[in-house]
């Protein structure tokens, strides 16, 4: 089990203090959060992919390589790879160097994003977003997979004899996570291919976020994979803590209530009742992360959003000490008892090497359905 925070990257401003950061300060934030995270024993950073304002991460490898280099165990992911407007190429160049110069330390997490302009602004047409999200990543498989490509589609020009470089890290391309919230062919696709499944469930009731969960796990299954309680899945989740519950929530409530992405809509009391957002002690994120597991079964990868809604950085690496120090130990301990043999683990570039060495990765599809 996997645990680590996971940033969109917003430029909010401070509803206590009407200060908004500059774009610059928000990205050294961003990186000083990464490298408390693996500081306080964390396992993962990862970063959001965004082309709009009030929001700086528009080139995550750059990020995130930059992070490399300042860290050692710390695995390093994206909250969103843009696979409809990003050029599978690109992608598949981009990562595997930064396979390379993270020693391995890389994964990425497939997804459409969620603003729609962000589709003309890169020649694409949103309402062929799924097709564009199917045909690119069938595209990226392959050129991980296969040295010399031909290849034909219907959103770019073809490829005829085609090798992308650098090659993956030993061979082994980056571990994928397909992200969806609310499609189930996304579900579908990573099924299909035998990936792992990210719901970002941080606004969805737990009945919505099961139905997408259950659905990828019976494909899965369907495909070959392995049985539906071996498929790869994250989650998503939201907190904020102080010692005292009370306290939590009276420091809460002016960024809950003033954020473009909450505020003027539900409670607070009823978001927190309807979504994962916990606002408490540890020990109340602790037992409302723990019900996940009796809700979707065991799994593999659990992020939290924390540096959001106008929160200052040092209340951000306040909320990280507390995570590190009070709440993921237990949930280690907790996840791991009575865990079913035969549920994996997350996968790593370690893990992954170490299966294709003993030729014990099961065959995963390089066709189109």
């Amino acid at each position: 089990m996997q645990f680590g925070i996971f940033s969109v990257g917003d430029v909010t401003t401070d509803p206590t203090t009407g200060r908004t950061p500059s774009e610059g300060e928000r990205i050294a934030a961003m990186v000083r959060i990464a490298l408390k995270a693996e500081e306080v024993g964390l396992d993962v950073f990862a970063t959001g992919e965004h082309h709009n304002p009030p929001f700086v991460p528009s080139s995550p490898t750059t990020m995130l390589g930059y992070i490399a280099a300042r860290t050692e165990r710390l695995v390093l992911s994206t909250a969103t790879t843009l696979i409809t407007t990003n050029d599978p190429v690109k992608i598949a160049e981009d990562y595997a160097m930064l396979q390379h110069l993270a020693g391995g330390r890389v994964d990425l997490m497939m997804g459409r994003g969620n603003t729609g302009p962000v589709y003309p602004w890169f020649g694409q047409d949103i309402r062929q977003g799924v097709p564009l999200a199917v045909e690119n990543y069938h595209l990226l498989h392959r050129l991980w997979r296969e040295d010399v490509v031909n290849w034909e589609g219907k959103f770019r020009t073809p490829l005829q004899g085609f090798t992308s470089t650098p090659r993956p890290l030993d061979g082994v391309p980056p571990f994928v996570w397909h992200g969806s919230i609310r499609s189930p062919e996304i579900a579908e696709q990573a099924a299909y291919y035998g990936d792992g499944f990210f719901h970002n469930n941080i606004f969805w009731p737990a009945e919505h976020t099961k139905r997408m969960i259950d659905l990828y796990r019976r494909r899965y299954e369907h495909y070959g994979h392995g049985r539906a309680d071996q498929a790869i899945v994250g989650l998503g989740g939201q907190v904020f803590m102080r010692r005292n519950s009370q306290d939590a929530v009276r420091e809460f409530r002016p960024y809950f209530d003033n954020a473009p992405v909450y505020g003027h809509g539900p409670s607070l009391e009823d978001f927190t009742r309807e979504t994962p957002l916990t606002v408490g002690s540890p020990q109340q994120v602790i037992e409302r992360t723990l019900r996940f597991r009796e809700d979707f079964g065991d799994y593999q990868r659990q992020l939290f959003l924390m540096d959001h809604a106008g929160l200052p950085l040092k209340t951000v690496l306040e909320q990280l000490d507390l995570l590190g120090e009070e709440v993921v130990p237990v949930l280690r301990r907790e996840f791991a008892a009575n865990r079913p043999a035969g549920v994996p683990d997350a996968p790593t570039h370690a893990s992954l090497l170490a299966a294709e060495e003993s030729g014990a990765v099961p065959a995963t599809a390089k066709e189109e359905k």
